[in-house]
């Protein structure tokens, strides 16, 4: 089986990510996904969001998005709060804000959107993605953030 080692995680960039991602079949980027390394998973995805956020791409662009990532441990989720203000991305595991716009998808999913290596459009149009609140700002995300693509 693929491991996420947390280790090789740190280490790597998108583009490795994007291949790690798109070679592993989805029961293990599950099975993974719902172990005891998922927290440091995700927590190390949205600790490079600030290093990917294109600020010459946002303008203007001032939003809370809450990303809720499901296919935890007994099917629990974790929400994730990104924040684009002033030029500038941060993260945060604590969701304490209103959100401008709720992302809501599988921890499969998850992995392929953030990697580049799934479409966000399809999954949205397949119900594998959910979207609620400002669907233009969903739209435009992966304009905001330097993903590999394909």
């Amino acid at each position: 089986m693929t491991e996420f080692d947390l280790s090789t995680l740190a280490s790597i960039g998108p583009a490795e990510f994007n291949r790690l991602v798109k070679e592993t079949p989805d029961p293990q980027l599950a099975e993974v996904m719902a172990g005891e390394h998922r927290k440091g998973i995700l927590d190390k995805i949205f600790s490079r969001f600030p290093e990917l956020f294109r600020p010459d791409r946002a303008g203007s662009t001032s939003a809370v998005i809450h990303w809720v990532v499901g296919g935890g441990p007994d099917g629990s989720s974790d929400t994730y709060q990104v924040v684009i203000e002033k030029g500038t991305c941060t993260t945060s595991a604590i969701a304490d804000q209103d959100p401008r716009l709720t992302i809501l998808l599988g921890a499969v999913e998850f992995l392929k959107v953030v990697s580049g290596a799934g479409n966000p459009m399809m999954m949205f149009m397949s119900g594998k993605l959910k979207a609620k609140g400002d669907l233009g700002l969903a739209a435009n995300i992966a304009n905001l953030f330097d993903l590999p693509k394909g």
